[in-house]
């Protein structure tokens, strides 16, 4: 059955900035132990005083203070309006540095505990590691707006078929055909999202108009539900044509840490010139009817010789 054309979604979302958005609090496991192995209370006591009574995460330098000694993160100082949420006093430029220095001599686990990771680190360690944890939560993939859902992958499925109403496929080969009219009087578009599944993963197909310098082209390209290292076990082609004439694309899905656009700006996929599009759509070339068909295969390290065989379901 040939699928439906997909045509573009254009939606926007507001950011209040004047709003301190929730966040989750990320319970701190003491690392000092006593000789009975119980956790030290003194530490236990210290993760408390971290804590800010705003956004209630721990905090880290800068830590400032009021004029009566009430502490908040740097973070949550920028949102209440130079203003001590505990006592309503200007709070200024106080640093608080005897806590700072506390906060600099603890070790800490990963924010992202709760959700497996067992690394534990001196501060300064620690936010680099989480800047890059693999545990981390993954952002939504959706292109057609800036959503801002964050979660693990089984949760982002989910989310994209009953929130954005994704096009869900299973299989490793796809036929999509993407249709325009007036296609002259678009610069920039994206398509409706299209997710597939096969070996156990989840794949993003994208497709967007937008300029590249001076020239108007379409970009077709997949993402990952995943982390770099194992997007890179798998590989994909996409093939566009018509009029007797085809394009055919091969690489490796880019992870869906990296956003949407960082891929597209670096030009990691299947780039047709919007003339060559419209030559391949046929007709009077008034009318966008781009056919891209595809494959997914998984890499499989051959033991005998370290080179990769291709594998399909």
């Amino acid at each position: 059955m040939e699928p439906e054309s997909i045509e573009t979604v254009i939606s926007s979302d507001v950011f209040d900035e004047d709003a301190i958005p929730s966040r989750s609090h990320h319970q701190f496991v003491s690392v000092p132990k006593s000789q009975n192995g119980s956790n030290n209370p003194v530490t236990t006591s210290v993760h408390e005083l971290l804590e800010c009574p705003v956004c209630t995460n721990s905090m880290y330098p800068p830590i400032h203070q009021c004029h009566n000694g009430h502490t908040l993160c740097s973070t949550c100082k920028t949102r209440v309006h130079n203003r001590c949420p505990t006592c309503r006093q200007e709070l200024g430029d106080i640093r608080c540095l005897a806590l700072e220095k506390v906060a600099e001599s603890l070790e800490l686990p990963c924010k992202y505990c709760s959700h497996g990771c067992p690394e534990i680190f001196p501060y300064y360690s620690k936010l680099k590691h989480e800047s890059l944890c693999n545990f981390r939560p993954y952002n939504c993939p959706y292109a057609g707006s800036d959503c801002s859902v964050v979660g693990d992958i089984p949760f982002l499925v989910g989310h994209l078929r009953d929130y954005h109403k994704v096009d869900m496929h299973s299989g490793c080969t796809f036929n999509h055909r993407y249709v325009k009219s007036n296609p002259r009087e678009v610069e920039n578009a994206t398509w409706m999202l299209t997710v597939f599944h096969c070996f156990g993963q989840y794949f993003c197909l994208h497709f967007e108009a937008f300029q590249l310098g001076m020239a108007p082209v379409y970009m077709a390209f997949l993402r990952f539900m995943g982390d770099e290292t194992e997007a890179q076990n798998y590989s994909y082609s996409l093939e566009v044509g018509g009029n007797d004439r085809k394009l055919i694309w091969e690489g490796n899905p880019r992870s869906i840490r990296d956003s949407h656009k960082k891929v597209r700006d670096s030009h990691d996929g299947l780039i047709i010139q919007r003339n060559m599009a419209l030559f391949f759509s046929g007709g009077d070339k008034k009318e966008l009817k781009l056919r891209v068909t595809g494959r997914i295969w998984k890499e499989q390290q051959n033991p005998e010789n370290g080179n990769c065989i291709p594998l399909c379901t």
